[in-house]
């Protein structure tokens, strides 16, 4: 079996990624790509976790803080990035390591992503508009005119997908689930590339209840080393508005909305432990569906030195990956 190109560590919020790859930094030469649509800004430190400026020293870090809060960063930028780092890093010598919680770009480095137009911000900012006046379950009903396919699976008021769906229809004359069919076989074939370059550890609990309580955890220490006062920063810059992806990510949106006045303030801890408990089940959900995936038990007392193992297993090409 061949040696991957790289190896991920996923897995849900809270599970313990950062002390996983720092554990492996200590015994390999890796270098480490952050795999999180959140790191990725600068200024956002305490509400994603970022890692302290010791963790970051303990091996080198890409793909962090790279970011403004006011610049959108995609799954096709990542790959892009993530691909040209890959091959950087190998060629020094060292393992990359691809450490993080966002699936879509993990799923964007070993399958691919759809080739579709582009994004197109006047068409962007028109859907804006017509949501303001019509509201969003209006416009899922017009997406649904276009392209069920699509408009089935979607929320009406699943905001940032209809207004892609659409976007993408009528820039392009064509649905969404056009141009995803007609990339299904392709991607197949990328698939199977990607299995062979890299192996996946993922990081997830035995029992649910070891995840919230770390979760609420981590939240709580969020809460005492000045979040509020993090995003009261962001908030006073005055470029900032709370549709943008940075400030949709969880616990920003939350502190966003308490801090203006939508409900509150008492209510902020449950809120944020809530949105962030979804997010961790989403993150599950879309790790279920890698069956390649090498599985640890995060909630596990030996659960480093099973990384380690798993780590050393991949590299000699053991693992079947």
């Amino acid at each position: 079996m061949t040696t991957p190109r790289w190896i991920g560590i996923a897995g849900p919020t809270a599970s313990g990624k950062t002390a996983a790859a720092l554990a492996v930094a200590a015994q390999q030469p890796v270098e480490i790509i952050s795999v999180d649509s959140a790191l990725v800004y600068r200024g956002m430190d305490i509400g994603t976790a970022k890692p302290t400026p010791a963790e970051l020293a303990a091996a080198p870090h890409h793909l962090i803080n790279i970011r403004d809060p006011l610049q959108a960063y995609s799954a096709a930028e990542f790959l892009i990035d993530a691909t040209r780092l890959i091959g950087e890093i190998s060629a020094r010598g060292k393992l990359p390591l691809l450490v993080g919680g966002t699936m879509l770009y993990f799923k964007a480095l070993r399958d691919g992503l759809d080739d579709m137009p582009t994004a197109d911000p006047a068409t962007r900012a028109a859907l804006d508009a017509e949501a303001q006046a019509k509201g969003w379950p209006a416009l899922h009903a017009e997406l649904a005119a276009v392209d069920a396919v699509t408009a089935a699976r979607l929320s009406p008021n699943d905001s940032q997908r209809i207004s892609r769906a659409l976007e993408v229809f009528r820039v392009s004359g064509q649905p969404l689930s056009f141009f995803q069919k007609q990339n299904a076989i392709e991607k197949g074939a990328i698939y199977a590339h990607r299995q062979r370059a890299g192996a996946l550890i993922s990081l997830e609990p035995q029992e649910r209840s070891w995840l919230h309580e770390r979760i609420a955890q981590r939240f709580d220490a969020m809460l005492t080393s000045g979040f509020l006062d993090e995003v009261k920063a962001l908030r006073a810059r005055g470029d900032l508005h709370p549709d943008l992806p940075s400030m949709r990510c969880v616990g920003y949106r939350q502190v966003w909305e308490a801090l203006n006045g939508d409900w509150p303030m008492a209510e902020l801890r449950e809120r944020g432990i809530a949105a962030t408990r979804q997010l961790a089940k989403r993150q599950i959900t879309w790790l279920r569906s890698m069956p390649d995936r090498q599985i640890v038990a995060c909630d596990a007392p030996d659960a480093l030195q099973q990384v380690l193992k798993a780590v050393s297993a991949s590299k000699t090409g053991r693992t079947g990956q």
